[in-house]
């Protein structure tokens, strides 16, 4: 492990890694002793090799029982250092990447990426981008804004909706969106939904955006914004989360944007972003190729840090695992609008493989989908049934 520890001094370190080596190498010192007991055989000579050697070391194989309590936020603390290390130094390679290198690292990590995952979500908002936010349904809306919901039916909505940067604590921007979506379109409406996206045409949903906001007394927060523009344009705008940002300014050598940098956004972050060789050069060679092109503003976000255990705590994972709804009295069921079930059901109902019986079922489907049952679960109980 001490050889570990110190081999980036050894390294040909910028004076970013530099710092970010000392500030985990504090942290690490508070702990060395339990850190000293963890084998090392795997001793990488690259920076990003060593941060998740480090990192799998102390999280997976340093012997927890050993620790004192006071020590637990300290062991947090250098997880999280080196998460973001992690992060800002993949992140970092985009600046001189080529396409075929982004391309292939986005499939070599597609598991842990949830890649299927994320592209279904990517082409469920497509199917819905034409429409106003006023008249989608409440479930499309939360995809479209980033906010997940128990009232997401899985056999609906076969993704988790907080990919690309959630904004569930965004909480005015998620009132307003209820009270007054109107308004979010007028601003939306300056984004074209093909072609070129100017400054100016930017600069027109920012001011639409902002006095949505302040006409309401409300104060308008930038990545909820960044949100909303990259599911309109997803080959332009990359969405913003406050917990990714510090990475992701680092990688791009840019001072950290604050909620209000709606100017700097389009020039430090969508102009930077442009400009860099991978998006100029991005084409659809393969299935999967295609796919991200039509998505490449998205592609940082592929760049953070995952592991297995991204992929797990996918709010849609956790609602297939969820214990099946019983019958008892404390159990708390979601109901739903009637708009809601009659377009959730109409689009199960319209797979080829369903009987013209079952499609004759479709009012009743419909109020049961209304108490709060599944789609897939009526559907496959009226099958049962019926045949």
């Amino acid at each position: 492990m001490k050889k570990l520890l110190i081999s980036p001094s050894q390294m040909a370190l910028g004076e970013q890694e530099g710092q970010i080596y000392q500030n985990i190498l504090k942290q690490a010192s508070e702990i060395s002793l339990n850190l000293m007991a963890v084998k090392i055989e795997n001793h990488p000579e690259d920076f990003l090799g060593w941060c998740y050697e480090l990192l799998n070391a102390s999280r997976d194989r340093i012997n927890l029982d050993l620790l004192e309590t006071n020590q637990l936020p300290i062991l947090k603390k250098l997880h999280d250092l080196l998460i973001s290390a992690i992060s800002f130094l993949q992140l970092k390679t985009l600046r001189v990447a080529p396409w075929p290198v982004v391309s292939v690292f986005v499939e070599q990590h597609k598991d842990v990426l949830a890649l299927d995952e994320q592209l279904r979500l990517t082409q469920y908002i497509t199917g819905i981008r034409e429409q106003s936010l006023k008249d989608m349904i409440p479930e499309d809306l939360l995809t479209f804004t980033g906010k997940h919901t128990s009232a997401l039916d899985p056999s609906s909505y076969n993704f988790d909706v907080e990919w690309f940067s959630s904004t569930k604590s965004a909480k005015a921007f998620h009132q307003m969106l209820a009270d007054l979506p109107a308004l979010f379109d007028e601003a939306l409406a300056h984004i074209p939904l093909e072609g070129e996206v100017t400054e100016a045409d930017y600069q027109e949903f920012v001011l639409k955006y902002v006095h949505a906001f302040t006409d309401n007394n409300e104060k308008p927060t930038l990545a909820p914004a960044t949100r909303l523009l990259a599911m309109r344009r997803p080959d332009v705008f990359t969405p913003l989360s406050n917990s990714r940002l510090d990475a992701l300014c680092s990688a791009l050598a840019i001072t950290k944007l604050n909620n209000r940098d709606f100017a700097r956004y389009w020039q430090d972050i969508v102009q930077a972003i442009h400009a860099m060789s991978w998006f100029k050069m991005a084409n659809g060679d393969s299935e999967l190729d295609q796919q991200l092109v039509a998505i490449k503003a998205l592609i940082p976000c592929f760049f953070y840090y995952a592991d297995s255990n991204s992929a797990e705590n996918s709010n849609y994972i956790k609602l297939l695992s969820k214990p099946k709804r019983t019958t008892s009295t404390t159990t708390k069921k979601v109901r739903r609008g009637k708009e809601s079930a009659e377009i959730l059901v109409d689009r199960a109902l319209a797979v080829d493989d369903i009987p013209e019986h079952i499609r004759d079922k479709r009012d009743s489907i419909i109020s049961e989908v209304q108490k709060g049952r599944g789609v897939a679960e009526t559907i496959s109980l009226m099958r049962t049934i019926f045949g």
